[in-house]
Protein backbone atom coordinates (compact mmCIF):
# COMPACT_ATOMS: atom_id res chain seq x y z
CA UNK A 1 0.00 0.00 0.00
CA UNK A 2 0.72 3.55 -0.39
CA UNK A 3 1.64 5.70 2.24
CA UNK A 4 -0.43 9.11 2.14
CA UNK A 5 1.91 12.11 2.41
CA UNK A 6 0.39 15.73 2.47
CA UNK A 7 3.13 18.44 1.31
CA UNK A 8 3.48 22.03 1.58
CA UNK A 9 5.64 23.84 -0.74
CA UNK A 10 6.17 27.17 1.27
CA UNK A 11 7.70 30.45 -0.02
CA UNK A 12 10.64 31.60 -1.58
CA UNK A 13 12.39 27.97 -2.80
CA UNK A 14 10.34 26.02 -0.77
CA UNK A 15 8.41 24.68 -4.22
CA UNK A 16 12.01 24.00 -5.44
CA UNK A 17 13.63 21.82 -2.79
CA UNK A 18 10.40 20.37 -1.89
CA UNK A 19 9.77 19.63 -5.66
CA UNK A 20 13.45 18.33 -5.55
CA UNK A 21 12.68 16.21 -2.35
CA UNK A 22 9.43 14.12 -3.73
CA UNK A 23 11.65 13.15 -6.95
CA UNK A 24 14.33 11.64 -4.66
CA UNK A 25 12.16 9.86 -2.00
CA UNK A 26 10.40 8.51 -5.03
CA UNK A 27 13.21 7.18 -6.45
CA UNK A 28 14.14 5.29 -3.42
CA UNK A 29 11.08 3.38 -4.59
CA UNK A 30 8.90 3.44 -1.86
CA UNK A 31 5.38 3.90 -2.82
CA UNK A 32 3.76 7.53 -1.67
CA UNK A 33 0.72 9.09 -2.62
CA UNK A 34 1.11 12.49 -2.16
CA UNK A 35 -1.40 15.44 -1.47
CA UNK A 36 -0.82 18.64 -2.04
CA UNK A 37 -1.87 21.50 0.48
CA UNK A 38 -0.42 25.48 0.81
CA UNK A 39 0.44 27.61 3.90
CA UNK A 40 2.75 30.27 3.94
CA UNK A 41 2.61 34.62 3.21
CA UNK A 42 2.28 33.56 -0.47
CA UNK A 43 -1.45 31.29 0.22
CA UNK A 44 -2.31 34.02 2.63
CA UNK A 45 -1.83 36.65 -0.16
CA UNK A 46 -4.65 34.76 -2.38
CA UNK A 47 -6.56 34.05 0.62
CA UNK A 48 -6.10 35.80 3.50
CA UNK A 49 -4.70 33.19 5.84
CA UNK A 50 -1.29 31.87 5.56
CA UNK A 51 -2.74 28.49 7.50
CA UNK A 52 -6.01 27.58 5.59
CA UNK A 53 -8.32 24.98 7.77
CA UNK A 54 -8.43 22.70 4.54
CA UNK A 55 -4.22 22.38 5.19
CA UNK A 56 -4.93 21.48 8.68
CA UNK A 57 -7.71 19.21 8.14
CA UNK A 58 -5.73 17.40 5.81
CA UNK A 59 -2.84 16.33 7.35
CA UNK A 60 -4.92 15.58 9.86
CA UNK A 61 -6.47 12.45 7.48
CA UNK A 62 -2.78 11.91 6.44
CA UNK A 63 -1.10 12.34 9.49
CA UNK A 64 2.07 13.02 7.71
CA UNK A 65 3.25 15.84 6.10
CA UNK A 66 6.50 17.15 4.27
CA UNK A 67 7.01 21.26 4.51
CA UNK A 68 9.32 23.63 2.94
CA UNK A 69 9.89 26.95 4.35
CA UNK A 70 7.24 29.60 5.08
CA UNK A 71 7.68 33.08 5.25
CA UNK A 72 6.76 34.98 8.70
CA UNK A 73 6.83 38.69 8.77
CA UNK A 74 8.95 40.12 11.51
CA UNK A 75 7.08 42.27 14.60
CA UNK A 76 4.04 42.69 12.44
CA UNK A 77 1.56 40.35 10.72
CA UNK A 78 -0.13 37.16 11.52
CA UNK A 79 1.20 34.55 13.44
CA UNK A 80 3.81 31.59 12.01
CA UNK A 81 2.28 29.51 10.21
CA UNK A 82 4.90 26.95 12.06
CA UNK A 83 3.37 27.98 15.27
CA UNK A 84 -0.54 27.48 13.50
CA UNK A 85 0.60 23.60 12.79
CA UNK A 86 2.03 23.29 16.34
CA UNK A 87 -1.10 24.29 17.86
CA UNK A 88 -3.89 22.76 15.55
CA UNK A 89 -1.95 19.69 15.60
CA UNK A 90 -0.90 19.07 18.92
CA UNK A 91 2.63 18.85 17.90
CA UNK A 92 4.16 19.02 21.35
CA UNK A 93 8.04 17.77 20.54
CA UNK A 94 10.11 19.44 18.46
CA UNK A 95 12.82 16.99 17.01
CA UNK A 96 16.27 17.97 15.29
CA UNK A 97 19.00 15.66 14.93
CA UNK A 98 22.39 16.97 14.23
CA UNK A 99 24.76 14.86 12.65
CA UNK A 100 27.81 15.71 10.75
CA UNK A 101 27.65 14.77 7.02
CA UNK A 102 31.43 13.37 4.97
CA UNK A 103 32.69 16.07 3.47
CA UNK A 104 31.08 19.27 4.84
CA UNK A 105 33.53 21.95 6.58
CA UNK A 106 32.73 22.36 9.95
CA UNK A 107 34.77 23.43 13.53
CA UNK A 108 33.83 19.75 14.72
CA UNK A 109 33.95 15.86 13.41
CA UNK A 110 31.59 13.60 14.16
CA UNK A 111 29.22 15.05 15.53
CA UNK A 112 25.82 13.48 16.32
CA UNK A 113 23.81 14.56 19.22
CA UNK A 114 20.00 15.29 18.60
CA UNK A 115 17.74 18.08 20.20
CA UNK A 116 14.14 17.51 21.26
CA UNK A 117 12.10 21.07 22.56
CA UNK A 118 8.62 21.28 23.65
CA UNK A 119 7.03 22.84 21.34
CA UNK A 120 3.55 23.97 22.70
CA UNK A 121 3.73 26.65 25.42
CA UNK A 122 6.68 28.36 27.30
CA UNK A 123 7.47 32.20 26.17
CA UNK A 124 6.13 31.26 22.42
CA UNK A 125 2.66 30.78 23.95
CA UNK A 126 2.30 34.14 22.07
CA UNK A 127 0.58 35.55 25.47
CA UNK A 128 1.82 39.44 25.11
CA UNK A 129 -0.20 42.45 25.83
CA UNK A 130 0.31 46.21 26.59
CA UNK A 131 0.77 46.95 29.59
CA UNK A 132 1.01 50.74 29.31
CA UNK A 133 2.36 52.96 26.03
CA UNK A 134 6.08 51.80 25.93
CA UNK A 135 5.52 48.60 28.33
CA UNK A 136 4.93 45.12 26.91
CA UNK A 137 4.26 41.89 29.15
CA UNK A 138 5.01 38.73 28.09
CA UNK A 139 3.48 35.45 30.09
CA UNK A 140 5.28 32.53 29.55
CA UNK A 141 3.59 29.14 30.35
CA UNK A 142 5.33 25.92 32.15
CA UNK A 143 2.89 23.05 32.57
CA UNK A 144 3.83 19.65 34.65
CA UNK A 145 1.61 18.01 31.69
CA UNK A 146 3.50 19.65 28.74
CA UNK A 147 6.78 19.13 30.71
CA UNK A 148 6.37 15.62 31.51
CA UNK A 149 5.03 14.93 28.25
CA UNK A 150 8.21 16.41 26.39
CA UNK A 151 10.34 14.49 29.15
CA UNK A 152 8.68 11.13 28.48
CA UNK A 153 8.96 11.72 24.43
CA UNK A 154 13.12 12.64 25.13
CA UNK A 155 13.65 9.24 26.90
CA UNK A 156 11.66 7.13 25.05
CA UNK A 157 13.66 8.24 21.61
CA UNK A 158 16.81 7.84 23.95
CA UNK A 159 16.08 3.89 24.75
CA UNK A 160 14.75 3.40 21.02
CA UNK A 161 17.45 4.67 19.09
CA UNK A 162 20.10 3.30 21.89
CA UNK A 163 21.18 6.73 22.88
CA UNK A 164 22.74 6.55 26.71
CA UNK A 165 22.24 9.99 28.14
CA UNK A 166 19.26 12.82 28.25
CA UNK A 167 20.64 16.58 29.51
CA UNK A 168 17.58 18.82 30.50
CA UNK A 169 18.25 22.30 29.70
CA UNK A 170 17.18 24.87 32.06
CA UNK A 171 17.20 28.17 33.93
CA UNK A 172 15.87 27.57 37.01
CA UNK A 173 18.44 29.34 39.09
CA UNK A 174 16.57 32.15 38.20
CA UNK A 175 13.24 31.56 37.19
CA UNK A 176 13.06 29.28 40.16
CA UNK A 177 9.47 28.49 39.32
CA UNK A 178 8.67 27.79 36.08
CA UNK A 179 11.98 26.33 34.99
CA UNK A 180 12.21 24.02 38.36
CA UNK A 181 9.15 23.38 37.22
CA UNK A 182 10.12 22.13 33.87
CA UNK A 183 13.16 20.54 35.73
CA UNK A 184 11.45 18.81 38.59
CA UNK A 185 8.80 17.30 36.30
CA UNK A 186 12.12 16.09 33.91
CA UNK A 187 13.94 14.69 37.12
CA UNK A 188 10.10 12.50 38.07
CA UNK A 189 10.24 10.96 34.24
CA UNK A 190 14.21 10.09 34.85
CA UNK A 191 13.38 8.04 37.36
CA UNK A 192 11.80 5.44 35.27
CA UNK A 193 14.50 5.10 32.73
CA UNK A 194 17.42 4.04 34.68
CA UNK A 195 19.00 2.86 31.95
CA UNK A 196 19.36 6.06 30.65
CA UNK A 197 21.94 8.48 32.16
CA UNK A 198 20.04 11.60 33.18
CA UNK A 199 21.83 15.06 33.80
CA UNK A 200 21.04 19.03 33.84
CA UNK A 201 22.51 22.17 32.76
CA UNK A 202 21.63 26.02 32.70
CA UNK A 203 21.30 26.99 29.59
CA UNK A 204 23.94 29.90 29.12
CA UNK A 205 26.59 27.02 30.47
CA UNK A 206 25.24 24.96 28.01
CA UNK A 207 26.10 27.45 25.48
CA UNK A 208 29.90 27.63 26.19
CA UNK A 209 30.26 23.55 26.90
CA UNK A 210 28.59 23.39 22.99
CA UNK A 211 30.81 25.40 21.15
CA UNK A 212 34.00 23.76 23.42
CA UNK A 213 33.02 20.18 22.74
CA UNK A 214 29.72 19.32 21.71
CA UNK A 215 30.59 15.41 21.91
CA UNK A 216 29.90 15.52 26.07
CA UNK A 217 26.02 15.99 24.60
CA UNK A 218 23.50 12.90 23.64
CA UNK A 219 19.79 14.33 23.70
CA UNK A 220 19.22 17.93 24.61
CA UNK A 221 15.93 18.17 26.54
CA UNK A 222 14.34 22.03 26.29
CA UNK A 223 11.05 24.09 26.94
CA UNK A 224 10.64 26.28 24.04
CA UNK A 225 12.52 29.27 22.88
CA UNK A 226 15.73 27.45 24.93
CA UNK A 227 15.05 24.72 22.18
CA UNK A 228 14.88 27.02 19.25
CA UNK A 229 17.97 28.95 19.88
CA UNK A 230 19.81 26.16 21.01
CA UNK A 231 18.86 24.04 18.01
CA UNK A 232 20.00 26.70 15.57
CA UNK A 233 23.33 26.54 17.65
CA UNK A 234 23.65 22.80 17.07
CA UNK A 235 23.32 23.22 12.86
CA UNK A 236 26.07 25.51 12.93
CA UNK A 237 28.15 23.24 14.83
CA UNK A 238 27.79 20.44 11.50
CA UNK A 239 27.21 23.24 8.35
CA UNK A 240 24.49 25.15 9.08
CA UNK A 241 20.80 25.18 8.92
CA UNK A 242 21.00 23.76 4.97
CA UNK A 243 22.62 20.26 6.22
CA UNK A 244 19.91 19.50 9.40
CA UNK A 245 16.33 17.99 9.07
CA UNK A 246 13.24 18.76 11.36
CA UNK A 247 10.23 17.77 12.26
CA UNK A 248 7.41 18.35 14.46
CA UNK A 249 5.98 15.43 16.19
CA UNK A 250 2.70 14.19 18.03
CA UNK A 251 0.44 11.68 18.68
CA UNK A 252 -1.68 11.71 15.65
CA UNK A 253 0.60 13.77 13.29
CA UNK A 254 3.77 14.62 12.13
CA UNK A 255 4.91 17.67 10.19
CA UNK A 256 8.62 17.14 8.68
CA UNK A 257 10.24 20.11 7.87
CA UNK A 258 13.56 22.40 6.27
CA UNK A 259 14.44 23.93 9.62
CA UNK A 260 16.22 26.80 7.07
CA UNK A 261 14.23 30.19 5.88
CA UNK A 262 12.89 31.03 2.32
CA UNK A 263 15.94 32.05 0.68
CA UNK A 264 13.31 34.67 -1.59
CA UNK A 265 17.44 36.24 -3.13
CA UNK A 266 17.72 32.60 -4.98
CA UNK A 267 13.90 31.84 -5.09
CA UNK A 268 13.61 30.12 -9.21
CA UNK A 269 17.21 30.18 -9.93
CA UNK A 270 17.45 26.43 -9.44
CA UNK A 271 20.85 26.68 -7.21
CA UNK A 272 19.07 25.97 -3.94
CA UNK A 273 20.10 23.16 -1.58
CA UNK A 274 17.30 20.86 -0.89
CA UNK A 275 19.81 18.84 1.50
CA UNK A 276 17.73 19.87 5.13
CA UNK A 277 14.39 18.59 2.82
CA UNK A 278 15.62 15.40 2.51
CA UNK A 279 17.09 15.25 5.94
CA UNK A 280 13.59 15.56 7.16
CA UNK A 281 12.65 12.91 4.73
CA UNK A 282 14.96 10.63 5.92
CA UNK A 283 13.33 11.23 9.36
CA UNK A 284 9.86 11.07 7.74
CA UNK A 285 10.76 7.42 6.22
CA UNK A 286 11.59 6.19 9.24
CA UNK A 287 8.30 7.51 10.71
CA UNK A 288 6.77 5.61 8.27
CA UNK A 289 8.50 2.25 8.89
CA UNK A 290 10.80 2.28 5.46
CA UNK A 291 13.78 2.05 7.43
CA UNK A 292 15.94 0.85 4.40
CA UNK A 293 14.79 3.67 2.33
CA UNK A 294 15.64 6.31 5.01
CA UNK A 295 19.45 4.49 5.26
CA UNK A 296 19.78 4.56 1.44
CA UNK A 297 18.52 8.18 0.92
CA UNK A 298 20.93 8.96 4.07
CA UNK A 299 23.33 7.28 2.06
CA UNK A 300 23.24 8.87 -0.97
CA UNK A 301 23.08 12.49 0.70
CA UNK A 302 26.50 11.04 2.53
CA UNK A 303 28.17 9.69 -0.89
CA UNK A 304 27.51 12.96 -3.25
CA UNK A 305 28.50 15.38 -0.58
CA UNK A 306 31.23 13.38 0.42
CA UNK A 307 33.15 12.98 -2.60
CA UNK A 308 32.35 16.57 -3.26
CA UNK A 309 31.98 16.84 -6.99
CA UNK A 310 28.31 18.13 -7.03
CA UNK A 311 27.59 20.53 -4.33
CA UNK A 312 25.48 23.20 -4.32
CA UNK A 313 26.71 27.32 -4.08
CA UNK A 314 25.85 27.12 -0.40
CA UNK A 315 28.17 24.50 0.63
CA UNK A 316 30.93 25.89 -1.37
CA UNK A 317 30.29 23.94 -5.00
CA UNK A 318 28.63 25.24 -8.08
CA UNK A 319 26.18 22.29 -9.09
CA UNK A 320 22.81 23.26 -9.83
CA UNK A 321 19.59 21.77 -7.87
CA UNK A 322 19.22 19.73 -11.17
CA UNK A 323 22.73 18.58 -11.21
CA UNK A 324 22.55 18.00 -7.67
CA UNK A 325 19.12 16.14 -7.48
CA UNK A 326 20.43 13.94 -11.06
CA UNK A 327 23.61 13.07 -8.63
CA UNK A 328 21.38 11.73 -5.26
CA UNK A 329 19.32 9.96 -8.29
CA UNK A 330 22.08 7.70 -9.33
CA UNK A 331 23.76 7.18 -6.15
CA UNK A 332 20.53 5.70 -4.94
CA UNK A 333 20.01 3.56 -8.25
Amino acid sequence: MAHKVTYIPGDGIGPEVVEAAREVIDATGVKIEWERADAGAEVEVRTGSNLPDATIEQIARSGVALKGPTATAVGRGSRSANVGLRKALDLYANLRPVKSIPGIKSRYENVDLVVVRENTEGLYSGLEHIVVPGVVEAIKIVTERASTRIARFAFEYARRHKRKKVTVVHKANIMKLSDGLFLESARNVARNYSDIEFEDVIVDALCTKLVLDPSQFDVLLLENLYGDIISDLCAGLVGGLGVVGGANIGDTAAVFEAVHGTAPDIAGKGVANPTAVLLSAEMMLLHLGEHEAAARLRGAIEKVLGEGKVRTRDLGGTATLREYVDALKAALA
